[in-house]
C-alpha cells in the first residue's frame, strides 16, 4: 500500500510546488545576487553591527534577512524591490546610529543601559529582578567566566548586548560567597547544625552562623541558607 502511494505521488509538485524545473537556475541566480547584497549590506553596517548585536541591531539583521530570503525562491518577489528594502534599512540604521552617538539619552531609550547584577560578592537583587534572567542561566554564564562562588566577584554587569562582564577580586581579597556549582543549592538549610560561613540562597548575603535557627536574611528576608566557600578563582 505504501509502495502504491509512492508510485502515485506527484513528485514534481512535492519538490517544486507550482514552479517548473527551469526555475532552479533562476533560484541559483537570485540566491547569488541576494547573497552578495547581504555581504555588501553587512560591510556597510560595519563590524559592530555583526559582532555585538543590541536589540536595535538585531532588528536590523532580521529585517535584512527577511528582505533577502523571499526573492531567493519566490518568483513573485522582484530582486529590485528587495534591494530597495536593503537600502532603506541601511539608511535608517545610519540615521539612528548618528543620533545614538550624538544623544546619550536616545541611546539608552533605544538600546537600554548596562545593569549591575552582582556587587561586592552579592546579588544586586533590585536590579536582578528587572532583568528576564533565570538564576540557573546566570550561574551558567558565570561558570563560563571561571566563577565558582560569588565571593570571587567584585562586580558583574549585564551589558546592553546581553553579555556578562565579570570583575574579580584579587586572590587575597576573595571572601566567602554563595557557591554556584551544579547541585550546590539543592539542599538549603533552615536549621544550622554546625558553626561556619553560610550564604543566603536568594541574594548571596554571607554571614557566620552558629547552631540553631538560621533566621531571616537581613538583606532579602528569605530563610534558606547553604554553606558558603572562599575558593579562589
Amino acid at each position: 500500500m505504501f509502495a502504491s502511494f509512492l508510485l502515485h505521488l506527484n513528485w514534481k509538485e512535492l519538490l517544486m510546488g507550482q514552479e517548473e524545473w527551469s526555475f532552479i537556475l533562476e533560484i541559483i541566480l537570485r540566491t547569488a545576487i541576494m547573497f552578495l547584497t547581504i555581504i555588501i549590506g553587512l560591510r556597510i553596517l560595519g563590524k559592530r553591527g555583526v559582532k555585538q548585536l543590541s536589540i536595535f541591531e538585531l532588528v536590523v539583521i532580521i529585517g535584512l534577512g527577511s528582505a533577502a530570503g523571499d526573492p531567493m525562491f519566490n518568483k513573485d518577489v522582484g530582486i529590485i524591490s528587495s534591494i530597495i528594502v536593503f537600502v532603506v534599512i541601511i539608511l535608517l540604521y545610519s540615521i539612528i546610529t548618528y543620533f545614538i552617538g550624538k544623544y546619550k539619552g536616545f541611546e539608552q531609550l533605544l538600546e537600554g543601559k548596562p545593569i549591575c547584577l552582582i556587587e561586592n560578592g552579592e546579588f544586586a537583587i533590585d536590579n536582578f529582578k528587572k532583568e528576564n534572567l533565570g538564576s540557573d542561566e546566570f550561574f551558567t554564564e558565570l561558570r563560563l567566566k571561571g566563577v565558582s562562588q560569588l565571593g570571587q566577584v567584585e562586580t558583574a554587569i549585564e551589558e546592553i548586548s546581553g553579555e556578562i562582564s565579570v570583575f574579580f577580586y584579587e586572590d587575597k581579597e576573595v571572601k566567602y560567597g554563595l557557591p554556584i556549582m551544579p547541585n550546590s543549592l539543592e539542599n538549603p538549610l533552615k536549621m544550622i547544625k554546625k558553626d561556619g560561613h553560610y550564604a543566603c540562597t536568594f541574594c548571596g548575603h554571607t554571614e557566620i552562623k552558629t547552631p540553631g535557627d538560621s533566621r531571616q536574611c537581613p538583606k532579602c528576608r528569605k530563610e534558606e541558607w547553604v554553606l558558603s566557600c572562599n575558593k579562589k578563582e
